[in-house]
C-alpha cells in the first residue's frame, strides 16, 4: 500500500460518460480518492451518498472527489442519477488502478478467499503527493474522517 509522502500514482480511467480522467487533470487541488467494490450495494450506496451529502464542504476545502470500482460506465452511470452524485465516478475493470494503490487484495468471506476491493480511500495534495491513506474504511464513517482530516 501506499505511504504518506509517496507520489501518487498517475491514471487514466473512463468516467460515466465515456470521459477519460488522469489525476494529473487536478493539478493543484486536493483529491480524495475512494477505492469502492460495487455500484448499488448497500455500503458502498452509504459510502457514496456520505460524500454527496458533504460535496459542498469538499469544494470549499479545494478537494474534488472521485470514486473508482471495477464497474462500467452504464452502472456508474444509474448510480450517480439514482442517487444524484455530484462527484466522479471511474471504471477500473481490469483493477489495474486499484492495484497500483494497494485497494485490491485477498479478502475473507464466510471462509471463502478471493481477491476484491478494499474500501480504502486517500487523500492527495495539490501537488500530487499521499497526503493521508486510509485502508479499511467503514462507508458510514469515511466522508466525516476524511473532512476532517482536510
Amino acid at each position: 500500500m501506499l505511504e504518506k509522502g509517496m507520489k501518487a500514482p498517475d491514471f487514466a480511467l473512463s468516467d460515466k460518460d465515456g470521459n477519460i480522467v488522469r489525476l494529473s487533470d487536478f493539478a493543484g487541488k486536493k483529491v480524495v480518492l475512494y477505492f469502492y467494490p460495487k455500484d448499488n450495494t448497500p455500503g458502498c450506496t452509504r459510502q457514496a451518498c456520505a460524500f454527496a451529502a458533504a460535496y459542498d464542504e469538499f469544494a470549499r476545502k479545494n478537494a474534488v472527489v472521485i470514486g473508482v470500482s471495477r464497474d462500467g460506465a452504464p452502472s456508474h452511470a444509474k448510480f450517480a442519477e439514482k442517487y444524484n452524485l455530484p462527484f466522479i465516478l471511474l471504471s477500473d475493470p481490469d483493477h489495474a488502478v486499484t492495484e497500483a494503490y494497494g485497494a485490491w487484495q485477498e479478502k475473507k468471506l464466510y471462509g471463502k478467499v478471493s481477491m476484491g476491493v478494499v474500501r480504502s480511500t486517500f487523500v492527495i495534495d495539490e501537488r500530487g503527493n499521499i497526503a493521508s491513506v486510509m485502508p479499511k474504511v467503514k462507508p458510514d464513517t469515511n466522508a466525516a474522517e476524511v473532512l476532517a482530516q482536510l
